[in-house]
């Protein structure tokens, strides 16, 4: 009998395309793994609203781990117990004066899925809302429009202002934060609650459905999949993901424009006969060194 494994995705730059899609051959390698038991999570920096669709999409009926770990919760199941961790708003209202005296573009703030814009913006708005169904901002200076303990905050600063920012956070809020840094073309820092990140989140549902260590296989791409990819047991950098994130995956896959997860998972778990011939130029993943393409 083969062994169960947990399989955490994460979305932007790993599952999905960079036009924001899951690919054909990657979602049928997904749906195979779970026809044979396997169970898929997914482990997102974005809120429930931004990425719910893709959980419909596979058919998902498990946890999900969004704002990178500070908020767990089961879609399907209200029965499922929420944990969330938002930062103190003490906190966020220091974050929030440290940004301003370096003259940020602008500054965010999510609690669950409602959304405060410090001010308006129509490029932020349109990365934040995409559907119909996205609640709308309240705008205006967070410092008197923010009254609850935020999920997270998303600082937009200035290009030449980022390294300044993180030091400042890292100096004078490390004992009560992390911070992240998105990848180009955004250069958004995201901020949560200290001892938030996915690897949280994914020890406590593996915990619920009594999987081992050893048996989760997570993909990543960023910095905020660091601590995720090093604590599974088949932790898995896509090739488009950042070097240090590499250094500590145990394997590196494909990008995720070339159905890197879908590869994996076909060669990993032995799926080739449910899902079908593989790319031509597919080889049998050997080491981290060598990704599945040629």
């Amino acid at each position: 009998m083969k062994k169960r494994h947990l399989i955490a995705l994460d979305l932007d730059g790993t599952l999905l395309t960079d036009e924001k899609e899951i690919s054909e051959f990657t979602k049928q390698s997904v749906l195979a793994a779970m026809e044979e038991g396997h169970i898929v999570v997914i482990a997102t920096g974005r809120p429930h609203r931004a990425s719910i669709n893709y959980y419909h999409e596979l058919g998902l009926r498990t946890p999900m781990v969004n704002f990178n770990g500070a908020l767990i919760h089961h879609p399907t199941d209200k029965k499922w117990d929420v944990l969330h961790n938002p930062m103190p708003i003490r906190t966020a209202k220091q974050v929030i004066e440290a940004s301003y005296d370096l003259d940020v573009h602008n500054i965010l703030a999510e609690v669950k899925d409602d959304v405060y814009l410090d001010q308006y913006d129509e490029r932020v708005i349109q990365i934040f809302q995409q559907t119909k169904e996205d609640p709308p901002f309240t705008i205006g200076s967070l410092k008197n429009k923010l009254k609850e303990d935020p999920t997270s905050l998303l600082i937009y600063p200035k290009e030449q202002d980022i390294l300044q920012l993180r030091n400042h956070l890292t100096e004078y809020h490390a004992e009560l934060i992390e911070h992240r840094k998105w990848g180009a073309p955004y250069n958004v820092i995201e901020i949560v609650k200290k001892g938030m990140n996915k690897a949280v989140g994914l020890q406590k549902i593996a915990h619920y459905f009594n999987i081992s260590k050893e048996n989760i296989i997570a993909f990543g791409d960023e910095d905020n999949d660091l601590e995720m990819i090093d604590y599974a047991g088949v932790g898995v950098a896509m090739g488009n993901a950042i070097d240090e994130l590499k250094n500590v995956a145990k394997h590196v896959t494909h990008t995720n424009e070339a159905d890197g997860i879908g590869l994996f998972l076909n060669e990993y778990l032995n799926l080739e006969k449910k899902v079908g011939a593989v790319p031509e130029n597919f080889q049998a993943y050997n080491s981290k060194d060598e990704p599945y393409y040629k």
